[in-house]
């Protein structure tokens, strides 16, 4: 048995106080909605409680997908290293950036350099530029975790996302090397591949190309985040019978606002049995009362991988 947990966008708070130099790009339209919602909404006490929740289920290894920054400062950075430095260490916990951490155009130093070791590949000695990180693959127990980054720059108004060609080229390959390797495939990426989660001005423009690619070469578990709701959702394999589970998580900071709700986080369940290899779900969020408990389901409860 192995269990995954797999939280996503905490965007941890609080925002440190940028500089006015900071603020002369479209980092100051993501300020003035910091101060005038979403501090409100993405509170630290709420990850707080959802980190330590989690802790106490003791899974083997957590899967973050996405949006740890607001705004990409610098010092976000750093204190998003802090918080993962709390949650686990590069050994227990894989990560892959969200929109959010790509705000702006920002150096490998002050930005994702500070996060390296928790996305890097088993096998890499510490990748220096953000082409040469993804996709990565990491083997945990029975799993092949494979981490891509859809996080680009983009122009005011735009949470898009985009994967490239040669993310997808190496995707294909690292799908079918760990196939070979009889290894349970689980993609990890912020934007949600399909545009019933996510489109638009929110979407992931290759998501065609990436469902291809997924077809072809086959997954068992695709991970997202973005969209801060409750995905259950599912992709073509190369078996018809057998698709492909796409799941995304709330955020994990979060108030319940608007039709969003409130933080949760998912567990992953992977046991053999009589032959088979199977996926079982659970849900932990916050309730009206401010504690952290299992919930009712919003993707299957088990699911055979094969």
């Amino acid at each position: 048995m192995y269990l995954l947990a797999h939280l996503s966008d905490p965007h941890v708070p609080p925002l440190p106080q940028p500089g006015w130099r900071e603020l002369a790009s479209k980092r100051v339209l993501g300020y003035l909605s910091w101060q005038r919602r979403r501090r409100h909404i993405h509170r630290r006490d709420v990850l707080d409680r959802i980190c330590a929740d989690l802790a106490a289920q003791n899974p083997d290894h957590i899967a973050v997908t996405g949006d740890i920054t607001n705004i990409s400062l610098p010092a976000e950075f750093r204190q998003a290293r802090r918080w993962l430095d709390g949650l686990g260490t590069p050994e227990t916990v894989s990560l892959v950036p969200g929109n959010h951490d790509a705000y702006i155009d920002l150096s490998w130093a002050d930005g994702w350099g500070h996060w390296a070791g928790y996305m890097q590949s088993d096998q890499d000695p510490g990748s220096k530029t953000r082409s040469s990180t993804f996709p990565f693959i990491r083997k945990r127990g029975p799993l092949a975790l494979i981490g891509l980054s859809s996080a680009v720059a983009t122009a005011p108004g735009l949470a898009s996302g985009r994967l490239g060609p040669e993310q997808l080229a190496g995707l294909e390959r690292l799908l079918a090397d760990a196939r070979s390797a009889g290894l349970i495939r689980v993609v990890l990426l912020h934007h949600p591949p399909l545009a019933e989660a996510a489109s638009g001005r929110k979407g992931l423009d290759d998501r065609q190309a990436f469902a291809e690619v997924v077809a072809r070469a086959g997954a068992e578990l695709v991970l997202h985040g973005h969209n801060h709701r409750f995905v259950n959702l599912t992709l073509p394999g190369p078996d018809p019978s057998r698709p492909v589970p796409v799941i995304g998580v709330p955020s994990a900071s979060a108030l319940p606002y608007r039709d969003r709700p409130a933080a949760h986080y998912n567990l992953y369940r992977f046991y053999s049995e009589g032959g088979h290899r199977y996926l079982e779900t659970r849900q932990r969020g916050l309730n009206e009362a401010g504690e952290i408990v299992e919930m009712p389901q919003h993707s299957p409860k088990s699911i055979i991988l094969g």
